[in-house]
């Protein structure tokens, strides 16, 4: 059995407080996640224990001293993608300090980030999205449940927590649409297929109240015992359906997501407004979706054309 290295000692320091106020901001300001407010958190601590470590004040260091301690997490075994979002921690962390007027600059604003190679993002073919929507039994309650949710998560790419989170309110089939609250608690309007609509009517006409068994929830995908789904459960229940229609790839409720925005992108999609759909805050975000598409072209030009790379 592999041994976790043992936790790291958080060491307190005289800047404490610069940082309570800064995760004070973004839990009332921001709304952000405590995940989010958690990975911010330990990223700028270590900065400041560095900083008092080297008799530094975060309120008056310089880019060079960021830039040491950038260097000092290369030389610890941080790759390029950990130190990108170190810097974007501690980017947000000086911005703060600069508008609350605790620093009179902002070390980090023309630090450039570090470059590291995005993968491509795995995602299903159409036939394998066909096989994994038909695998739930839909002579059960379960199955016509399992079935909604797939068709939901295919026609919306919705985040794992934005799907276990909706509610009967946030869904309008009548205008075909419903309302995902993604990160930060940020709203966006999400258009629903004529498929993931009937497939949802019939959820709520048949299932959902025998799954609930007289109990009342305002979740919209309820388990027997009459609560939401958790992302694990959510997790498992894909990973099952995935096994039954026969699919090999390493399935998650996130690779639906990426096979709607590849799917929508490859038939001609306006990529602001996969963007919009996607509720991404970046379009360099959402821009990952063209290499795939580009990719898929070249394999295909490499099989038909007469000059083309054929394979095997």
């Amino acid at each position: 059995m592999t041994k976790r290295p043992p936790p790291r000692v958080i060491k307190p320091t005289p800047f404490d407080p610069l940082l309570d106020a800064w995760i004070g901001f973004l839990r009332a300001e921001r709304n952000s996640s405590p995940r989010t407010i958690e990975a911010y958190a330990n990223d700028v601590r270590l900065w400041l224990e560095d900083a008092h470590d080297q008799q530094l004040d975060p309120t008056a260091v310089t880019r060079d001293e960021v830039l040491e301690h950038l260097a000092t997490l290369q030389g610890r075994g941080l790759g390029p993608r950990s130190r990108a979002r170190h810097l974007a921690s501690l980017r947000g962390f000086h911005r703060f300090l600069l508008d609350e007027k605790l620093a009179a600059k902002n070390p980090t604003e023309d630090l450039d980030t570090p470059r590291h190679a995005r993968k491509l993002p795995v995602y299903l073919t159409l036939p394998e999205v066909e096989a994994l929507l038909a695998a739930p039994d839909e002579k059960t309650m379960a199955g016509q449940r399992d079935r909604a949710m797939l068709e939901v998560l295919y026609a919306t790419g919705l985040r794992v927590s934005e799907l276990i989170r909706l509610t009967i309110a946030d869904v309008n089939l009548r205008d075909g649409f419903l309302i995902a609250f993604g990160k930060g608690r940020k709203e966006r309007v999400v258009p629903l297929g004529k498929k993931a609509i009937a497939q949802v009517q019939q959820y709520l006409a048949t299932a959902r109240g025998g799954l609930l068994k007289g109990r009342q929830s305002q979740a919209l995908f309820v388990t027997p015992r009459g609560s939401g789904f958790s992302r694990m459960g959510l997790w498992k229940l894909i990973r099952r359906h995935a096994f039954t229609a026969g699919i090999t790839k390493q399935l998650s409720p996130h690779k639906l997501r990426h096979s709607f925005a590849t799917h929508l992108v490859e038939r001609g999609a306006d990529l602001r407004a996969v963007q919009q759909m996607l509720g991404h805050a970046d379009l360099a975000t959402t821009q990952i979706y063209t290499h795939v598409s580009s990719t898929r072209l070249r394999g295909v030009y490499d099989a038909a054309h007469p000059r083309g790379r054929k394979t095997k």
